[in-house]
């Protein structure tokens, strides 16, 4: 991630991180972590979007918090 940010030292995060202009590069290193931090977890990367990625890492938040050990 910081190597593909690296390629762009004259742009903000603001920059970089703008929908319609984030370069390509950036945005293929993020979809490439975010497979990864998916399978980690033992979610389907084909089957699973962004929305139920967020509330099942958020519910296993709350249960560790819970648990105490968060």
């Amino acid at each position: 991630m910081l190597d593909a940010r690296a390629c762009f030292p004259e742009s903000s995060l603001a920059d970089l991180y703008d929908p319609l202009t984030m370069p390509p590069e950036l945005l293929k290193t993020h979809r490439k972590l975010d497979r990864a931090v998916m399978k980690l977890y033992g979610f389907s990367v084909k089957d699973t979007n962004e929305t139920a990625c967020v509330a099942a890492l958020m519910e296993l938040y709350r249960e560790m918090v819970a648990a105490g050990r968060g």
